[in-house]
């Protein structure tokens, strides 16, 4: 056994036993290593990404050692670095599944593949300028602060599957060469794949998400092209503001259930397949299509429209006078849209489902502040005002009467509502699965040909925070915190 042989292995040793604020320095002999034979790097990344993967100190006095070693490592992997400067170590996979990492840096970075399914973000994250030759997974990862995936280039699948970010996101510029999956559940795994053997071993962070409950939704996936719908109402999942602006989609872009709680912007993307992009809040000013319909139809935003194939995204004429006020930012011009989309569908009964639609991605937004809190500041007010105009512009047209609107179908999933009243409302289909109710519920008299509030058995139930009237029993599993009638 040759001597770099035997401090490899006595440097893994020290990594995987000494004590918390003694490893750094086995993980620099590691990087030392790497630095004079290549055929080293990737185990020497392996390593230390198994060591970054354990669990923290509860008390946290290792944070800093392992942001130092993340740090050591990154500027290897973007040929940066103390003096003299080396090429960065090419064709390294990093595995930082669950791992929680704390001012993570990979800006400029290189890597063959990555992961970090259920890994932890604490502090700002960067993601600027990196490049992941094949695919990346960030399924069910949180991002606790800003993060930045401007300039990132993706050769393969990008999978952000009920990713949450916390903070503002900014994806300006990147690139998706594969499929950019931002909706609900994860990746896709076949029947015979080997990880279903390890699927109950996943782990996600904590569901405390503001107006929110059931931490403990299972795991989703995907099997083939079928969404196994286990999970719930969302997909990734963006508080602040996001920015897509002038990024390249070279495959499908999948936002089917995201859910965005502030600006999303999509202006000067470019995109060649399919696309599910319904929130109506989008803002896809100067954006392109391709045309690509290899996978199947798009859905846009309701009041955009591709003119012509392979054309840019305008607004849509054909549902004038609606113009996207529901994207503006101004409260008042949301509210106004509200009312010219409940009219619009009053006229046209062709346009009242996707009205609906547009409706229920509405009351799908997070609201960023507790609903039940006791003092709230007049611009909060003023959101739980829009929230009740939707919900009775709605409710009114699936009353019994000359302006009903019938057979409809409400995708109410996940979504935030507050004095819902639906008394003798009809429609075809409810989706209430994971939905929070707060204040007073009315839904005695309502006639739906199917509704659901949670999925199978106690997963992704509905929670009512206040008092209910159903008029019927109660539904199973659901959650009751007030008086029931």
């Amino acid at each position: 056994m040759d001597d770099t042989s035997t401090a490899y292995r006595e440097a893994v040793r020290r990594l995987t036993t000494t004590a918390p604020g003694a490893r750094f320095a086995a993980a620099q002999a590691l990087v030392a290593l790497g630095a004079t034979d290549p055929a080293r790097r990737q185990p020497i990344t392996d390593a230390i990404c198994a060591w970054l993967r354990t669990a923290p100190a509860p008390d946290g006095h290792d944070a800093e050692e392992r942001r130092t070693a993340l740090r050591l490592l990154t500027d290897r992997l973007r040929g940066s670095g103390p003096a003299p400067r080396t090429p960065p170590w090419d064709g390294i996979s990093v595995d930082l599944s669950g791992a929680t990492l704390h001012d993570a840096d990979f800006r400029a970075c290189r890597l063959w593949a990555a992961r970090f399914a259920d890994t932890r973000f604490a502090g700002v994250t960067a993601f600027e300028g990196a490049a992941v030759d094949t695919d990346v997974s960030f399924a069910r990862a949180v991002f606790a602060d800003d993060t930045t995936f401007t300039g990132l280039r993706v050769g393969g699948d990008a999978a952000f599957g009920r990713t949450r970010f916390r903070g503002r996101t900014d994806f300006t510029g990147a690139v998706f060469a594969g499929m950019a999956w931002f909706g609900r559940g994860a990746e896709t795994w076949w029947e015979e794949d080997e990880a279903w053997d390890t699927v109950d071993e996943i782990t996600p962070a904590p569901w405390d998400e503001p107006n929110e409950d059931d931490p403990h939704w299972p795991v989703a996936v995907l099997i083939e092209d079928y969404q196994d719908w286990e999970e719930g109402g969302d997909g990734a999942r963006f508080a602040g503001d996001v920015s897509f602006r002038d990024v390249r989609f070279d495959g499908p872009a999948w936002f089917h259930h995201a859910r965005f709680g502030a600006r999303a912007s999509f202006a000067g993307a470019r995109f060649a397949g399919r696309v599910h992009l319904a929130h109506p809040g989008s803002d896809l000013t100067g954006a392109h299509w391709a045309g690509g319909t290899d996978d199947g139809e798009s859905e846009w935003p309701f009041g955009w429209a591709v003119v012509a194939t392979g054309g840019p995204l305008t607004p849509d004429a054909s549902v004038t006078p609606y113009s996207r006020q529901l994207a503006d930012a101004d409260p008042v011009v949301r509210a106004a849209g509200l009312r010219i989309l409940a009219r619009l569908g009053d006229d046209r009964p062709e346009l009242r489902q996707p009205i609906v639609a547009a409706f229920c991605a509405f009351l799908r937004v997070p609201v960023p502040f507790p609903v039940d809190a006791e003092a709230r500041t007049a611009g909060q007010d003023a959101l739980l005002r829009e929230r009740r105009l939707a919900q009775r512009l709605l409710a009114d047209r699936l009353r019994p009467g000359p302006g009903q609107w019938r057979g409809v179908h409400l995708w109410l999933c996940g979504a935030t509502l507050v004095d819902l009243d639906l008394r003798g409302g009809e429609a075809e289909y409810v989706d209430f699965t994971g939905a929070q109710f707060h204040g007073t519920t009315r839904l005695d008299g309502s006639r739906f040909d199917h509704v659901s509030f949670t999925l199978d058995g106690p997963s992704g139930r509905a929670v009512f925070h206040g008092d209910v009237v159903f008029g019927t029993a109660p539904p199973d599993h659901v959650v009751l915190h007030g008086a029931v009638a």
